[in-house]
């Protein structure tokens, strides 16, 4: 039983660099941005609320941003969940040794450990769930937006309200994929209760996972089609 070693503090500072850094070059850096699938499904979005001037029935449109809204809410409601348990873990730090130390190559922590580690999940998932409930809102939002568009052909501000509508989805989703992300890296910090060296392997496998998801998906290269 001991508190964090040097490779608990390595294990970290390489979790650390794979989410913030891949987060900075992903959202910060327009040209590398540009060749993501959510950059494609920025565009896509776009055209499908331009298009919504043409429609004076837009039950379809509305029915989209709700599906996009039961998806956003699903995730907040499990990261809900997920903080509980969470919560609980940590005035456990004896029930934690014993069901970890059962586990091959698993490093049993004392209260300390335990709690830091447990710490750190319940700061990816309340940072989760403060981003998918921003993005909740934004899709609420964007519904008012397209409630709004007007139906008279002659009205200059359709085309307005469309892009309005477009950059507030946009935005909406960009949370949404911040959520999802720290989803993902949830996941890979779970493992620092195991091991630090698993840690480390857990939080490369989420930067490989999402580099290829993002950018060398089949997905991808069909969203970005001409």
């Amino acid at each position: 039983m001991h508190s964090l070693t040097i490779l608990d503090w390595i294990a970290l500072a390489v979790f650390a660099a794979c989410w913030v850094g891949y987060a900075t070059l992903v959202d910060r850096h327009p040209a590398l941005r540009a060749r993501s699938v959510i950059a494609a499904m920025d565009e896509h979005r776009r055209r499908w609320l331009q298009t919504t001037v043409t429609r004076d029935n837009r039950i379809m449109d509305t029915q989209i941003i709700g599906n996009l809204m039961n998806s956003t809410s699903f995730l907040a409601n499990t990261a809900i969940f997920i903080l509980g348990g969470l919560v609980a873990m940590m005035g456990s730090p004896d029930l934690g040794a014993r069901v970890f130390g059962a586990l091959p190559f698993a490093t049993p922590p004392d209260a300390a450990a335990w709690e830091m580690k447990i710490a750190l999940l319940l700061l990816i998932f309340v940072r989760a769930f403060f981003e998918l409930t921003w993005a909740l809102r934004q899709f609420n939002y964007c519904s008012i937006v397209i409630g709004g568009i007007s139906h008279e052909p002659a009205d200059p501000t359709r085309p307005v309200h469309a892009e309005m509508a477009a950059k507030v989805a946009n935005r909406a989703a960009r949370h949404f994929n911040t959520g999802l992300r720290a989803y993902y890296f949830g996941l890979a910090a779970l493992a620092w209760i195991l091991h630090p060296l698993a840690l480390v392997v857990a939080s490369l496998f989420v930067l490989q996972e999402l580099y290829r998801r993002e950018f060398r998906s089949v997905v991808r290269d069909a969203l970005q089609e001409r």
